[in-house]
């Protein structure tokens, strides 16, 4: 693991599940330093989840799908000799947590119109299911690097 930050190193898990995923989730999610509101957010879309998947936990569910929405690899601008090439590069766990976190929540914001929890739900078993915008935004990128490897020599 590479610059371990404050964040990382003073995280506590969540108080429902003692998750340290919830809880960095808990975080992204939270605007404003309004965190009981982000708690609330996320714990009505985890018992959302309990309804609609009656056969796991929810928290499980929320689990798998950021691992179903981490990348393993990404593509990087290099320049070299004047021109930019998209490089292939392998993602590092953190960085993979937190793409698989951020693009869950750009594509439960990017939805209109519906309570978040509901919204946040969606996202959580559509990834879970391998489906969802999150989940497309993965395979985008990972097509992008399988369409630039013939650049990855130029990874070093």
């Amino acid at each position: 693991m590479g610059n371990i930050t404050a964040s990382r190193t003073q995280l506590r898990p969540d108080p429902k599940f003692d998750s340290l995923l919830a809880s960095k989730f808990i975080n992204c999610l939270m605007w404003d330093g309004k965190k009981s509101v982000a708690q609330g957010v996320f714990y009505r879309a985890l018992d959302e989840i309990k309804k609609r998947v009656p056969d796991q936990e929810p928290i499980e569910v929320f689990t798998q799908a950021v691992e179903n929405v981490k990348p393993y690899i990404e593509v990087r601008s290099k320049r070299v000799g004047g021109a930019s090439y998209q490089v292939p590069m392998q993602v590092s766990r953190a960085r993979q947590q937190s793409l698989a976190i951020r693009w869950i929540l750009n594509a439960v914001r990017d939805k209109k119109g519906r309570p978040t929890h509901l919204r946040l739900a969606d996202e959580l078993v559509a990834a879970f299911n391998r489906e969802g915008v999150a989940m497309t935004k993965r395979e985008n990128t990972h097509k992008m690097a399988d369409a630039n490897k013939a650049f990855a020599h130029f990874a070093w």
